[in-house]
């Protein structure tokens, strides 16, 4: 069942150079079954006998669950390792250490992360320039000056865009060119501190980063109020989600309507092991970027074209140390929602229009559809076909989806 990945080890250079730099061996268990693949000078051979050293760590999981993860289009929660760990779909037992150093060689062996026809694009054309202009603003945000990067596109009301936790504003790129968004919206994208170009503040070298609920909406409000924004349409996935569930609450009046990608009142990773996945990002033995860039593989749906995919998760392997980790710990811990506060949104005059990818082992559509239900949202739809991030792992599916919400918002009945 695995003889096919020796061949993938050799077949893609950037698997081989980080099988080059440590020698390993790792187990994979199906069902009664168990074959030993073997790392050495970034050759990877597999054998039916454990080799004389013993492996690290074992991958346990059914022949069933296998083979699901080889398919074209495998179900929701099969798309990757880190998917199958998440859903308890695979064990991992060993050095967890170890398996997160290598997490990322791991789903490039295993995984359908890439297409073997991938379209030049527009390879040939003269160059262009694109209608975003990207700006800097200085302001203070909870008593400290910070250099905030943001970029816009288009005209009409303002369309304010926040990204996933470890991201940055480039996810919405897609969404500043669409003429189709900004023909009627002023889309503005911004680096939260710390993220993407916007810098972190004076005397950050003696600061561990934290996220929190506070921090995450006082920042909204900030920029809201120095570009002078009239009652703006917020849009947020994933940690961005749920802020905007907390600005629905805390400031309903001051938007237009709120739109929620991957929405949820909570989020929690079940997979265990010691180090926990959250920790293991901003661990010294460790490489965060790379594992960062792995773990949201697999939130990404099978479907999702194999360049966006991977500049989605390029963008985490960018992050700054200890930004993911920071990020999550408002998405894990002080953004839940189950404290009761989230059934003040029924009553909150900002509509609520809410959207959930179909493969989104993190805010899954029962989730979303929770949170609908709580608030009374205008809008809930599952989107197909889709993952933890939308508007960057699939962007010409998204605007199928999202350019109705948006005439409904313009257009209210």
């Amino acid at each position: 069942m695995f003889d096919y990945l020796p061949q993938r080890a050799q077949a893609n250079a950037n698997a081989r150079q980080h099988a080059g730099f440590e020698d390993f061996a790792f187990a994979i268990q199906s069902g009664e079954h168990s074959r030993y693949a073997t790392l050495t000078d970034g050759l990877l051979s597999l054998k039916n006998n454990p080799p004389a050293g013993g492996v690290a760590f074992t991958l346990t999981a059914t022949p069933e669950a296998w083979a699901e993860l080889r398919a074209p289009a495998p179900r929701p929660g099969f798309q990757t390792l880190t998917t199958m760990r998440r859903t308890q779909n695979l064990l991992v037992h060993g050095d967890m250490t170890a398996f997160f150093r290598h997490t990322l060689l791991l789903e490039m062996l295993f995984a359908n992360l890439s297409d073997a026809d991938i379209s030049p694009g527009d390879v040939g054309d003269a160059p262009r320039l694109e209608d975003v202009a990207g700006r800097y603003l200085h302001l203070d945000i909870e008593g400290k000056r910070h250099r905030l990067y943001f970029e816009e596109a288009g005209n009409g009301p303002a369309l304010l865009c926040l990204h996933t936790a470890g991201s940055d504003g480039r996810q919405f790129r897609h969404l500043l060119n669409d003429p189709a968004v900004t023909d009627n919206f002023r889309v503005i994208a911004f680096d939260l501190p710390w993220h993407g170009k916007s810098s972190p503040p004076a005397g950050f070298e003696a600061e561990v980063y934290e996220l929190t609920t506070k921090r995450y909406v006082d920042t909204v409000m900030a920029v809201t109020d120095a570009l002078k924004l009239d009652k703006p349409v917020v849009m947020g996935c994933s940690i961005g989600g749920r802020a905007v569930l907390h600005l629905a609450l805390q400031h309903g009046t001051r938007f237009r309507a709120a739109i929620g990608l991957q929405s949820a009142l909570y989020a929690e990773d079940q997979s265990g092991g010691d180090p926990a996945p959250e920790m293991a990002l901003h661990r010294p033995d460790i490489h965060g970027g790379k594992l960062a860039g792995a773990s949201m593989a697999g939130m990404i749906a099978p479907q999702s074209p194999s360049p966006e995919r991977w500049e989605t998760m390029w963008h985490y392997m960018q992050g700054g140390p200890g930004i993911f980790w920071g990020d999550v710990q408002y998405y894990f811990t002080d953004g839940d929602l189950r404290n009761g506060l989230a059934d003040g949104l029924k009553d909150s005059p900002c509509p609520l229009y809410l959207l959930s990818g179909e493969y989104d082992p993190s805010a899954t559509p029962e989730m979303g559809r929770e949170v609908a239900e709580l608030a009374g949202a205008a809008h809930f739809e599952v989107m197909r076909g889709m993952g933890h991030f939308p508007m960057s792992e699939n962007p010409a599916l998204f605007r199928e989806y999202l350019l109705p919400v948006l005439d409904k918002i313009l257009t209210p009945s």
